[in-house]
Parts: C-alpha cells; sequence; structure tokens
C-alpha cells in the first residue's frame, strides 16, 4: 500500500475514537459498509474521529511526512531483529492519570485507577484468563508477553464545570482540562466524561507531545467502580494504548484495509458484540476474522489477544531511532 496514501486515508491514525452504544450479543458484517469499515446499522465502538485526524493535517502539513518516516523505520526494525531492544528487558512506562469530573462518580477512586493499570498489564503481558480461549487457528501468532508494562506514576484531578467533553482535545489544555505531564517519557490518560457517544480515542506516534496520550470515558476506565458493560474489563484502554503504540484497527478503517500487520486476517469490517467462533469475511480467500483482537470493536468480554507482528510494531517504537524511544531510557 502506498504509505502516503494510507496516512491520509485510514480513519482516525492519530486520534481514533469509539462510540459508547449499546448492542446485542451480534456481530457487524458485510452489508452497508462505510468507506471507513464500520456499519452504519450496527451499534457499538465506532471510529468517529477522521475529521480530527483531516483537522490535524491541516494544522501540520508536515505530520504525514512524519508518520510515514515511523512507518519505514517500522519496515527497517521487522527486517533487523538486532534493533530490538526488548530482547533482555521490558519497557516499563510511567502512567499519569488526569481525571477530569463534574460529579462525585465522575471522581473516580483510586481502586478503580489502580485496576486499569492492572488490566493493561495483564493484556499486554498476555497473562489475562482469557488469552487461553483463543481459537486453535491463532493460538501459532499470539503475542505472547509484549514486554511492555505500565507502572501508576501519579493521579490528578481536576474540578470542572464542563459536563461533556469532545474529541478537540481541550480536555488537555489549560485552563478547563489538564496539560500531559512530561509527554514524552509518560503516558498520560485523560478520565472524563466524553460526549457524543465516545468511549475513547487516542494520539499516534508522530502528533504534537502536547496533545499525547489516550482519553478515556470515566465510565469505561478499568474493570470496577463506575465501569458499565459491555465496556467494564479496561479493554477499551487496551485497544487505545495500543494505538499509541501504532497499531491500526484490525480491518485497516476501509473494507477489506491494511492494518500493516502479516499476520492478522484480511477483515471486511469492524465487527460488534461477540461474533460466533469462525466468522469468516468476505475478503478474498475468505478467511476467518480474528474478532478477539484488541484491536477490533468487539465487546470487553470478546477481546483478549494481541499477535507476534502488533507486537513488533509496538516494539519498534523503543528501538534506538523510535519514536517513543524516549520511554525506553534508564
Amino acid at each position: 500500500m502506498n504509505k502516503i496514501l494510507s496516512v491520509l486515508t485510514v480513519c482516525g491514525l492519530l486520534a481514533m475514537s469509539c462510540q459508547k452504544q449499546t448492542l446485542s450479543n451480534s456481530t457487524s458484517l458485510t452489508s452497508d459498509i462505510n468507506a471507513d469499515g464500520t456499519n452504519p446499522n450496527i451499534t457499538g465502538r465506532r471510529c468517529g474521529s477522521y475529521e480530527v485526524l483531516e483537522q490535524q493535517l491541516k494544522n501540520d502539513p508536515s505530520l504525514a511526512a512524519k508518520m510515514n518516516a515511523i512507518e519505514d523505520f517500522t519496515t527497517r526494525f521487522q527486517q533487523n531483529a538486532s534493533m530490538n531492544r526488548l530482547v533482555n528487558g521490558v519497557i516499563v512506562i510511567p502512567v499519569v492519570v488526569n481525571v477530569l469530573y463534574q460529579t462525585a462518580a465522575q471522581n473516580i477512586s483510586l481502586a478503580q485507577i489502580q485496576s486499569q493499570i492492572a488490566v493493561l498489564n495483564a493484556d499486554y503481558a498476555a497473562t489475562n484468563a482469557d488469552y487461553s480461549l483463543t481459537p486453535s487457528i491463532f493460538q501459532s501468532v499470539r503475542s505472547g508477553n509484549t514486554n511492555i508494562q505500565f507502572v501508576l506514576d501519579t493521579v490528578i484531578r481536576k474540578s470542572t464545570t464542563t459536563s461533556s467533553w469532545s474529541t478537540n482535545d481541550a480536555m488537555k489544555k489549560s485552563p478547563k482540562g489538564i496539560a500531559p505531564t512530561s509527554p514524552t517519557t509518560k503516558l498520560n490518560m485523560w478520565c472524563c466524561n466524553l460526549g457524543g457517544g465516545i468511549l475513547g480515542y487516542a494520539q499516534f506516534p508522530g502528533g504534537s507531545s502536547a496533545t499525547d496520550g489516550v482519553v478515556i470515558d470515566d465510565n469505561a476506565f478499568g474493570s470496577t467502580g463506575t465501569v458499565t458493560a459491555p465496556y467494564n474489563k479496561g479493554r477499551t484502554a487496551t485497544h487505545e494504548v495500543g494505538h499509541w503504540l501504532n497499531l491500526r484497527h484490525i480491518w485497516g478503517d476501509a473494507n477489506c484495509g491494511n492494518d500493516l500487520v502479516g499476520d492478522t486476517p484480511l477483515h471486511n469490517a469492524a465487527n460488534y458484540g461477540c461474533p460466533a467462533a469462525g466468522t469468516k469475511s468476505t475478503c478474498t480467500g475468505t478467511p476467518v476474522m480474528m474478532t478477539m483482537n484488541y484491536m477490533d470493536y468487539t465487546d470487553d468480554a470478546c477481546m483478549y489477544i494481541f499477535t507476534l507482528g502488533q507486537k513488533t510494531r509496538m516494539q519498534a517504537l523503543f528501538a534506538t531511532g523510535g519514536s517513543r524511544v524516549s520511554f525506553a531510557q534508564p
């Protein structure tokens, strides 16, 4: 795929967002699919930030070139295993959680925040209990431990009169929001009440450090407290941190699109709810879809693996010359 074209057409490359809507326990499939691979007739996680991407590209004409450079580096990393900094160790990422609240319920507890860190560590280490549910067809390409860990650094809380937030990054800016703390060495996460049905969104590598990080709705943050099913197992953050670590949606944000990973099957579209085992796409070869991958749109209870190819993309960020190598420094 032509890389500059992919940067301009993939939905939400810099600010992926998902919507918090209800859904019966079924899947999206082939009819009436939008150009970005979502289905307008199905409610569930949805990308809603193509407009954000367009605005960011307009504001920063150099952005597409930066993202293409990251892709070039990732390709070289995939072809040269000696570039891997993680052979004998792990990357430990400090996490700053910025809580913006208007109501007492939105001021989520420390226990709820800690539950989210625990989910991230389990999912990225492949120690999550549901990892064992992986169908046999995909067991050989499961990521195993990505060697990326997360540790809670600090919690910053701020009372606000803002009743809901959008994807315009206002929660990341003073005076209403909270500016990121040390964004070149710490992952900043914002927990707030997202409006417009938005569940969460993330900024990809290559964007401005002033807005770098992940935003999660307070009712989808962690696995206890105020979380609401079917987004009550902390997988919204697993998905969004995946974007922050340079992973695309598994369907490539297009009908049978390219997620830039070699070991994920072609998906004709996003999947929702909890699809039946063995669900096939309508793409060339009609492969069985990896609906349990964290980068699909299925419910929290039905996503539980990354792949080896996705692991390699994430690790490339921390190699010498990688876009997030500053996080790998002592």
